[in-house]
């Protein structure tokens, strides 16, 4: 594996105020992270995603997956889902995401977006399971996609481009003040895959 390495977009904070995110750039060649992108797209468990609102049972085209050490169990937008266990790959790459973080992750939910037409609303990631104010680890692979944050409060707004093979942080009161999105475009038609590295806590 190529790892990444720049100091200086290492240690940026992208956001103003109230959080922190940091992204780590690609830290493998395009070769290997067309590689694990395969190999997700063919050995994860993948199911639509689900949602209860307003009473009304909907499923999203977007397929989501939950993985973790235990069978945790995760309850959002009025669904819960039980973790199953983790593969060899999606092991050998929290392993990599702990090693430049200086994190430990537990879980992981993954998102697979099948065209650029396919995205997500804004939202926040608060639910009651995770680790208050905890690192979230987003990997992505296959399609590059605009990743954008809105403040609560100043209606502030900061994106960038989440590339193949990439690694973006999340930390400390991001998920207080901030919303996050991934707005959904005509620009592409491949597939991309987003693994977020989470701890639970019981």
């Amino acid at each position: 594996m190529d790892l990444f390495s720049n100091e200086t977009v290492e240690n940026k904070n992208l956001l103003p105020y109230d959080g922190t995110v940091k992204y780590y750039g690609k830290l493998m060649s395009s070769q290997t992270a067309n590689h694990y992108l395969d190999i997700l797209l063919n050995t994860i468990e993948w199911r639509n995603d689900e949602a209860v609102i307003f009473g009304k049972h909907i499923l999203t085209k977007r397929k989501v997956a939950w993985y973790g050490e235990k069978e945790f169990e995760y309850t959002y937008s009025n669904v819960t889902k039980k973790a199953l266990p983790w593969t060899p790959e999606l092991l050998e790459l929290k392993t990599l995401a702990e090693k430049i973080l200086g994190e430990t992750f537990n879980s992981c939910l993954l998102n697979l977006y099948h065209t650029g037409e396919e995205g997500m609303a804004w939202h926040s990631d608060g639910e009651k399971d995770l680790k208050k104010n905890g690192a979230i680890g987003s990997m992505s692979f296959g399609a590059e996609r605009k990743f954008a944050f809105k403040h609560k409060q100043s209606k502030q707004t900061v994106s960038l481009i989440l590339e193949n093979g990439s690694l973006l942080v999340m930390k400390d009161d991001t998920q207080t003040n901030w919303l996050h999105r991934l707005p959904p475009t005509k620009q592409t038609h491949r597939p991309r895959v987003n693994l977020t590295f989470r701890t639970i806590v019981s």
